[in-house]
């Protein structure tokens, strides 16, 4: 069955079109991706375009940008994706798998939303232990930078930080080691799933409505 990943450009997503590789029954076609259309950047991660197209690139997959207006309200929003996956289906694209773990009215928001698209909803890496999973990413050779935080969660500092063992144990106690509850996000430049890394460096550190972003710099 031919699917499309809903690629963010951070670990999760990276992990699960790993996993997805070695699902024999799943072929992933190619990587969705919402953007915020007037910066050029990644919704919510706010990653530079060039970076996520690098990223498709050394995936080796096509890249299904979704352009968004900001502000963009919910009903933008499942407008544009609604159009796409319209789109999608028509060229033969039959689910769409996401890298969300554990989060229950998230799952039944995509759920609803595949549901009027007739797609199949794919969740490869839900239920898993977090912290258990974290480890597993870093253990396989997933490389990833933390590019924005949730200074209500954790220190702004920590953007910027790679993701890794150390970062893993100066984490909070009460802070998923995944980050599914928004504490942080991430950006992978290396791993299993990329034919090769994607050098980058971590920019200047700025904070906008209660977040820490640290802007990736493509070296």
């Amino acid at each position: 069955m031919k699917i499309l990943l809903a690629w963010s450009s951070g670990k999760d997503s990276a992990y699960a079109l790993h996993v997805l590789r070695q699902q024999r029954e799943l072929e992933v076609a190619g990587l969705v991706t919402t953007l915020d259309a007037a910066a050029g950047r990644v919704a919510v991660h706010s990653v530079r375009e060039s970076l996520l197209d690098a990223q498709a690139e050394a995936a080796g997959l096509p890249l299904w940008k979704v352009p968004l207006p900001w502000p963009c309200s919910n009903a933008q929003y499942e407008e544009a994706l609604g159009t796409a996956l319209t789109s999608a289906k028509a060229q033969g694209i039959r689910g769409v798998a996401f890298g969300d773990l554990f989060l229950e009215d998230i799952r039944a928001w995509r759920e609803a939303q595949m549901a009027r698209a007739g797609l199949t909803p794919i969740f490869p890496l839900w239920g898993r232990p977090t912290r258990a999973l974290a480890e597993e990413m870093i253990e396989s050779g997933l490389r990833a930078v933390v590019i924005c935080v949730d200074c209500k969660r954790l220190p702004a500092q920590f953007a910027g930080r790679a993701f890794d063992h150390a970062f893993l144990a100066d984490l909070p106690a009460e802070t998923d080691a995944c980050g599914e509850r928004g504490e942080f996000h991430t950006f992978a430049w290396a791993g299993p799933m990329l034919r090769a890394s994607i050098p980058v460096r971590p920019g200047e550190l700025s904070e906008l409505n209660g977040f820490a972003y640290s802007d990736l710099q493509p070296v």
